[in-house]
């Protein structure tokens, strides 16, 4: 007997209504009960990287909201370090690696890339096993851009300067990466595929920084690479490309990357989104401080999503994360909202 996944019928194209929700960030500081998991873990990787406690925070949002989508619990940055570069989280400062040079991309070393990923995989088939039947699971990886970002900074900045840049001045050096990081993440799609994921999303988190020929070099035709990959093995999987910041260039790149989805930032104007969903299903995208504001913002921001983008292919979520300030009362109102819309 076939298995009914709202969100696998929309991004195949077809209009449900209420569209089906799940939110970026899902599994979060937002939530007490991951709070008091995190500090069980150690540091943030240990939490990544432990198949019992991540499946824990994983499967939180799920059991207390019955979200349409779980998305496995990871960080971008497991790419780089399961290619041997050093990662760590500090509280209050974010991610902290050692800044790359030129010399140091072409030793790179993905000898042991998937058994340093392992218990990542480990953990998407766990949750495959007990994630309800109806319940689309999604991997996810940072799109190459992004990843390379921190990997040069050394940390996340304003405008990614170190990145940029590094690409101006050592282009040959700045491709390699791209290169590196393009089919090492689509070999990870792939083994999360392998393992159970239903859907897989690519974050461009920082894309809305570059001009117009390096948001083509560096964003599409890396991410392009990706896509084109996966689809060798998995041709029929869903793959969701969320350029964020992309303004005008998010016209084009669903095309010119192949993503089945493409998630909207808050940004994008929902005549804008109107145009894109006619080329297959959107994702997105309410602001995340409406949802920590709640009240008529949250409720004015809902409606008008449904309202414009309800009559397609729509997946729910919010422009980006969800904060560790919302209350967890406003998502209530908020998933209470969507389910009990009607056209």
């Amino acid at each position: 007997m076939s298995v009914k996944r709202s969100m696998l019928d929309v991004l195949k194209g077809e209009a449900v209504f209420p569209p089906p929700l799940w939110m970026m960030r899902q599994a979060g500081r937002y939530l007490p009960e991951y709070r008091q998991t995190r500090r069980k873990a150690g540091s943030f990787l240990d939490l990544c990287y432990n198949p019992d406690l991540a499946v824990e925070v994983t499967l939180q949002p799920i059991e207390r909201f019955g979200f349409d989508a779980s998305i496995l619990f990871s960080d971008i940055l497991v790419v780089p370090h399961a290619l041997g570069r050093d990662v760590r989280f500090e509280e209050g400062r974010g991610p902290l690696l050692t800044p790359i040079n030129a010399s140091e991309i072409p030793a790179l070393d993905g000898a042991a890339f998937h058994v340093n990923l392992e218990p990542v995989y480990e953990t998407v088939r766990r949750l495959r096993a007990r994630l309800p039947n109806e319940t689309t699971l999604i991997g996810f990886c940072g799109a190459p851009w992004t990843v390379a970002t921190y990997m040069i900074a050394g940390h996340g900045t304003p405008d990614q300067a170190p990145a940029r840049l590094f690409a101006y001045r050592e282009p040959a050096a700045f491709e390699a990466l791209l290169k590196t990081l393009a089919d090492h993440s689509a070999a990870y799609l792939i083994r999360q595929i392998e393992a159970g994921a239903d859907v897989v999303q690519i974050f461009d988190s920082w894309s809305g920084v570059l001009d117009e020929d390096c948001f083509e070099r560096f964003c599409v035709k890396p991410v392009a690479e990706i896509v084109r990959q996966v689809r060798k093995v998995y041709p029929h999987v869903p793959i969701i490309g969320f350029p964020k910041g992309a303004g005008t260039q998010y016209t084009t790149y669903r095309a010119r990357t192949g993503v089945t989805g493409l998630g909207l930032d808050w940004t994008v104007p929902l005549g804008t989104a109107q145009a894109l969903q006619k080329a297959g299903a959107v994702q997105g995208n309410l602001d995340p401080l409406r949802l920590v504001a709640g009240g008529a913002a949250l409720a004015d921001g809902v409606t008008a999503i449904l309202k414009a983008l309800g009559n397609g292919p729509l997946v729910f979520n919010l422009g980006h994360g969800i904060t560790p300030e919302t209350p967890v009362e406003h998502v209530e109102a908020m998933v209470k909202m969507v389910r009990s819309a009607t056209r």
